[in-house]
């Protein structure tokens, strides 16, 4: 639904700051800078003006003001910018003159890019990428992200679209016409192959990492029993105090986890409870038991200590972790033997660390899709696939619709109103 309110914010980053964006859109953009200005500028022409408030005419600021009128603007509709200057009680008080007018309000998180979303200025795989963007740290995830936000997953989804309504004019011609001389059967094996040419497409693109990898970062999570020297890996690995280290076993008593990009590569490193299978009390054992669903879900395991035997998992690395004790022992040819304290080893496994990561991540120059958009694509794949065994047109009509709404669900042709409140209430505000 068109929204016919008028929405304003702040824009640009929050205050100290040399220059801030106040942003208004909506059918009253115009008369509110008109209001604020005199009159309004020419159209996507930057234009310096002083801002007064309408109520007292006190001067409020020098500005630069652009006015884009509606349908040409990045909302689809009437919008206008203030680019004055950042100070608090600038921005403060053009905010204030800007809620005493008439049909104004502020507006909520994400707002202006759901109103894009409505108006047909950017899909929903689009507005994905862009909240990407908005949270990118590293440059693989800007990298993503900004194939993404540009169009080039909506691009491959519009190209299956268009693949598949050939395909199913052909049905509708068999479907239809099949008993008239002048028009050609569609022939069944050239439809079910092409078909099955689509989703084979389809699921190689499925076979990439997902885009959440790369937006969460490589779960390493630590594992071992109590004083095995976890925490001391920890805080060597992220470069600071991040757990708190001591010979008392059973000090970690719960799930720390820390965040930080090596070679431009996420990670979530994660410290978890000692493990052992007897002589904890109730509280250790709850943290144990956390311990486990972390192993879980971990991409990989730095198991340490030499007593124990770690999960049953083929993303188990071995560690072994005090090479500078002098009754160190050794775990095998496969483990890497470091020291945290003086630092020997750990260039080595920090390495081994990111050139695993790389296979797990989606490739920056490469089309990914989040799990959302995963689901939505096997269904689509599944129901072309299903042509292959099928005979009947009205059942192979049924099937290419079926891939159709599946792919429009993924540019949000066809989607749910809690799906977007959840999408763009992740947006901050202004944005």
């Amino acid at each position: 639904m068109i929204a016919d309110d008028t929405i304003f914010a702040l824009s640009s980053g929050q205050p100290p700051a040399a220059i801030a964006i106040l942003r208004i859109s909506g059918p009253r953009a115009g008369q509110a800078l008109e209001n604020l200005t005199g009159n309004l500028p020419n159209p996507r022409v930057g234009t310096l003006r002083n801002i007064t408030d309408m109520v007292n005419g006190t001067l409020l600021d020098q500005a630069l003001c652009l006015w884009f009128p509606g349908p040409e603007s990045a909302t689809g509709e009437d919008l206008a910018e203030i680019h004055c200057h950042g100070g608090r009680a600038v921005i403060r008080a053009i905010e204030q003159a800007l809620d005493r007018i008439n049909g104004l309000r502020r507006a909520e998180p994400g707002e202006f890019t759901r109103r894009a979303f409505t108006h047909g200025k950017m899909d929903l795989a689009e507005a994905e990428g862009l909240s990407d963007l908005l949270f990118a740290e590293t440059e693989l995830q800007r990298k993503a992200a900004v194939r993404n936000a540009g169009g080039a997953l909506s691009r491959k989804i519009e190209d299956w679209q268009q693949q598949i309504l050939r395909l199913s004019a052909q049905v509708e011609a068999e479907l239809d016409f099949s008993d008239e001389d002048d028009v050609a059967p569609a022939q069944l094996v050239i439809i079910q192959q092409e078909a099955k040419s689509l989703s084979d497409d389809m699921g190689n693109l499925l076979l990439r990492p997902r885009a959440e990898k790369l937006r969460d970062g490589i779960r390493v999570v630590l594992g071992g029993p109590p004083n095995s020297g976890k925490s001391t890996l920890l805080n060597a690995l992220v470069e600071r105090e991040a757990a708190i280290v001591s010979d008392i076993a059973g000090t970690t008593r719960d799930v720390i986890e820390v965040p930080i990009a090596l070679g431009g590569i996420p990670f979530l490193f994660i410290d978890t409870a000692g493990v052992r299978e007897s002589g904890a009390e109730a509280i250790e054992k709850i943290g144990i038991d956390r311990a486990h669903e972390q192993f879980s879900a971990a991409d990989i395991i730095l198991w340490l200590g030499v007593e124990g035997k770690g999960p049953d998992s083929k993303n188990l690395v071995e560690i072994s972790s005090r090479s500078d004790h002098p009754d160190h022992e050794t775990k095998g040819p496969d483990a890497f033997t470091l020291s945290p304290v003086t630092g020997q080893g750990m260039d080595a496994l920090v390495d081994y660390l990111i050139a695993r990561a790389k296979d797990m991540l989606p490739n920056g120059d490469q089309v990914s899709v989040n799990r959302r958009q995963a689901g939505c694509l096997t269904a689509a794949s599944d129901s072309l696939a299903a042509v292959g065994s099928e005979q009947d047109y009205l059942i192979i009509a049924e099937h290419l619709r079926m891939a159709r709404k599946a792919l429009d669900e993924i540019t949000g042709r066809a989607s749910t109103e809690d799906m977007l409140d959840g999408l763009f209430g992740k947006f901050c505000i202004g944005k």
